[in-house]
């Protein structure tokens, strides 16, 4: 008897620093690797459409991305030569092609591309994407009920296993990014210019937006659709150190993840002990300011 109460305040330190090891590091790393790609994809975007309001859930990829993982997990996909990868490379798919439409709509409808017929159809795709994955909720059955929470966003109970999922794509989208700073500089100032500068325009243009959809369909298929971060970031970051991408990169990287750690905090300990999506809280501050920033766009074209 006196030999178990020995070892019993052994036991307790192993067990929490295991589970600390194998759920709250794993969880913490997430949580900013994936602030940090939805940041960084939101500063290529707006860099390159030369406006504050794009972002990668205002255009609609994020939600492009969700109807690939949710296909992913109606079908029970697995591609035996993608193996594990492919949740993330289907997301990462549909991400680019949903890119693609809005480009090519927003081309169509308007030749300029103004920014707001951008987000204009972004809403538009993101209303469909809606509805798109409503009917396979509804048609669906018990197991697909668990995608409604991860439709809101969470890094709650993801291990190693998805930290390991995540990070080969984080890194080809991130060094893509950070290669291409002089060209998001050159883009900022406009095509013509960019052109005038030695840049090869469409192939520069396809490499950012290739990286900026790796990024945020890689995110969405880990920890689902959590709004607002690339474009609350981006904008906030612009306003401490300017627009130069030399800055404005790596310290949207620093603090989308810094900033998306603080928000799982929150949704794990305001209702404590029940948890709240992380993309519940993200939305609760994003929402608002971007209402703000288009308000201020708009006012500004009249």
């Amino acid at each position: 008897m006196s030999h178990h109460l020995f070892h019993t305040p052994m036991d307790v330190p192993a067990t929490i620093s295991q589970i600390i090891i194998a759920i709250r590091v794993p969880r913490v790393v997430l949580a900013f690797l994936i602030g940090a790609s939805l940041a960084l994809a939101g500063v290529a975007f707006q860099g390159l459409l030369k406006n504050v309001l794009a972002d990668p859930y205002t255009i609609g990829v994020s939600s492009g991305a969700a109807v690939g993982a949710v296909l992913v997990f109606f079908f029970q996909l697995h591609l035996s030569f993608l193996g594990r990868f492919t949740l993330p490379i289907v997301s990462i798919m549909c991400a680019l092609v949903t890119l693609l439409f809005v480009l090519l709509f927003a081309r169509l409808a308007e030749r300029n591309m103004g920014i707001e017929t951008i987000v204009l159809i972004g809403i538009i795709m993101n209303a469909f994407f809606g509805s798109v994955i409503s009917l396979m909720v509804a048609l669906s059955g018990e197991e697909l009920r668990q995608v409604i929470s991860w439709l809101m966003g969470s890094v709650a109970m993801r291990g190693w296993s998805y930290v390991s999922l995540f990070v080969p794509f984080f890194i080809i989208g991130s060094l893509g990014l950070f290669t291409h700073i002089r060209e998001l500089n050159a883009f900022s100032f406009g095509e013509r210019t960019a052109a005038n500068i030695g840049v090869h325009v469409l192939r520069k243009k396809l490499w950012i937006l290739l990286s900026a959809s790796l990024l945020t369909g890689a995110a969405v298929a880990v920890s689902g659709t959590i709004g607002f971060v690339g474009l609350v970031i981006p904008h906030m970051t612009r306003l401490i150190c300017g627009a130069n991408h030399r800055k404005l990169l790596p310290l949207s990287f620093l603090y989308g993840g810094t900033f998306l750690v603080l928000a799982d905090v929150v949704a794990r300990t305001i209702v404590a002990p029940r948890e709240l999506p992380i993309g519940v809280i993200t939305s609760f501050i994003g929402a608002p300011l971007f209402a703000i920033l288009l308000f201020k766009s708009l006012r500004r074209k009249t």
